[in-house]
């Protein structure tokens, strides 16, 4: 029948079996989640590097817009100067035209005014074919009429240059016009492409926090489950060094036991052997054992 200790013993390796077993799955839910956060860190650090590189990319279209935008207004400026000047030759045409146009030169302007109304005639009546006929011959003749007093104008020196300085700066001012256009569309195309990237980093940012957020509950719960886990192992090696200390104790005990239950048993050995008693060789070998 065991001893009041060595049952004592049992429910003190029960309970520290159930100490164990639950330090194991604290154990086991703290290495889960201990993967979890690398797995975590792993895709904050990969999304904070794709916020970076588009936030590179998304500077670098804002400094080139800012360029652009800083080319814009040097060309609307030079746009000016060439409107100006288009202007001034488109001017000095003109006086020329009316200082030198020949005599009837004045009569341009009628003529011109005549084949607009005529042109419009064409467009918004209707017309018998005779009556076209004789409107196209009349245009025709107008045309030519035209043609031939500005051909006569245009025969002098000082004109044609003047018409041809009017031509050369009306056309820079229309290039110049196209440019601005050009820059102030390749401006907002990277002012859009700056926006856009913008945007995906917030987003990826958001995204990043996110992930973070999660990470500290996952270490947090992770940090918790291993001191669960220190706690209950102290407490199981705790219950060792008791168990250990009882099983000394008792196994102490038992041999204390032991040689007084041989002592007594050597004594009345001996009391036999004073009264005369045969003796076995087993009842000499415990008297030699205990030296009595």
């Amino acid at each position: 029948m065991a001893s009041d200790t060595e049952q004592f013993i049992k429910e003190l390796e029960t309970k520290r079996e159930k100490l164990n077993i639950k330090a194991d799955e604290h154990r086991h839910r703290r290495d889960r989640l201990n993967e979890e956060t690398k797995r975590l860190v792993e895709r904050r650090d990969h999304l904070n590097d794709q916020v970076k590189k588009l936030l590179r990319e998304a500077n670098e279209h804002r400094e080139k817009r800012n360029t652009l935008n800083e080319q814009v207004k040097s060309a609307k400026v030079l746009r000016e100067e060439f409107n100006k000047k288009a202007n001034e030759s488109a001017e000095k045409v003109n006086a020329l035209r009316r200082e030198r146009m020949p005599k009837d030169g004045n009569q341009v302007g009628k003529l011109k005014k005549e084949l607009k109304a005529l042109e419009f005639r064409q467009m918004t009546s209707v017309l018998t074919p005779d009556k076209e006929k004789d409107l196209i011959t009349s245009m025709t003749r107008l045309q030519a009429l035209i043609k031939e007093k500005e051909k006569a104008f245009e025969q002098n020196e000082d004109v044609r240059q003047a018409i041809k300085e009017a031509n050369e700066t009306r056309q820079q001012a229309e290039d110049q016009h196209a440019l601005v256009g050009k820059l102030a569309d390749d401006a907002q195309k990277e002012h859009d492409s700056m926006v856009e990237l913008y945007e995906k980093s917030d987003s990826l940012r958001k995204e990043a926090d996110m992930v973070q957020e999660q990470f500290v509950r996952a270490k947090t719960t992770a940090d918790d489950e291993h001191r669960e886990h220190v706690n209950l192992i102290r407490q199981v090696h705790d219950f060792d060094k008791v168990i250990a200390g009882l099983r000394r104790r008792e196994k102490k005990a038992r041999k204390v036991k032991s040689e007084s239950s041989a002592k007594k048993q050597a004594a009345e050995i001996f009391e036999r052997f004073r009264r005369g008693e045969k003796l076995s060789t087993e009842d000499l070998m415990a008297l030699q054992t205990k030296g009595i």
